[in-house]
């Protein structure tokens, strides 16, 4: 009994560590801006608004055209889902009333192959 309680309490400990683990943050437009200045040389303003420029025409191309794609970084597609009817399902072993739910377009974003290829 003694070594089944000291797994446990090991296991309890490991997943402690777990919850305890620090964020990550993304680094922010601003970070983003600096080290491209740095980089390229170009005034950390200028960058800014080439970002800005930048999110805006992903942004039309989008909802226009329903695909962009951002050379050796990210595509970034639209995909519509179709309307589900209300009714009951099986989750988990429960049986769950479910709502209606209308068609939607969603937007999904994938790396490219050459970023997948880094991990």
């Amino acid at each position: 009994m003694a070594p089944m309680k000291a797994m446990k309490a090991a296991g309890a400990s490991k997943s402690m560590k777990v919850m305890k683990m620090k964020a990550v943050r993304a680094l922010p437009k601003s970070g983003i801006a600096a080290q491209v200045a740095e980089n390229t040389g170009l005034k950390k303003s200028a960058v800014t608004q080439v970002l800005s420029s930048l999110a805006d025409i992903g942004a039309t191309e989008v909802k226009k055209a329903g695909k962009f794609v951002l050379p050796g970084l990210v595509m970034i597609k639209t995909r519509q889902k179709p309307a589900t009817k209300a009714g009951k399902r099986q989750m988990f072993g429960k049986e769950v009333l479910v709502k209606a739910q209308p068609a939607k377009t969603v937007v999904k974003a994938y790396p490219v192959k050459a970023v997948k290829a880094q991990f």
